[in-house]
């Protein structure tokens, strides 16, 4: 079972240090010791919470946004048959889907709760933003 630290927890998330302990002290998360001692959370749990906390993006005609390339985030789902695999990423408010080969996933160690980054390759980026309405 994977263990998330919980410097590392309040940065997926998005919330303080202090945010996951009080969510460990009212029993949000079940607090653990990690290999070093340290107070650390299961990161299938983590996960899981990840996904209820998780809300849409605001509308990206209110305001400025940019794709960022790469998201970090838990391994929330992994379906896997004789060949292939699909890998569902919780990153923040963001759920990643990637296929590949079920040996890819082997041998990456994937599993539910792991953290995993997801990098996107595109030759199409959009960009979007209220301002420059102008000329391009």
């Amino acid at each position: 079972m994977p263990t998330i630290r919980v410097s590392e927890a309040a940065r997926f998330l998005g919330v303080s240090d202090d945010t996951i302990r009080r969510w460990t002290d009212n029993g949000t998360l079940a607090a653990l010791k990690d290999d070093t001692g340290r107070l650390a959370v299961d990161g299938l749990e983590l996960a899981r919470h990840a996904q209820k906390l998780a809300q849409l993006p605001d509308d990206p005609h209110r305001g400025g946004s940019s794709a960022r390339n790469r998201f970090v985030g838990l391994v929330t789902g992994i379906t896997t048959d004789k060949v292939m695999a699909q890998v569902e990423l919780q990153c923040g408010p963001f759920r990643v889907v990637s296929l590949m080969s079920s040996e890819a996933v082997r041998d990456l160690g994937l599993e539910l709760g792991s953290v995993a980054t997801a990098v996107v390759k595109a030759t199409t980026v959009i960009i979007e933003t209220q301002q420059g309405q102008g000329s391009a």
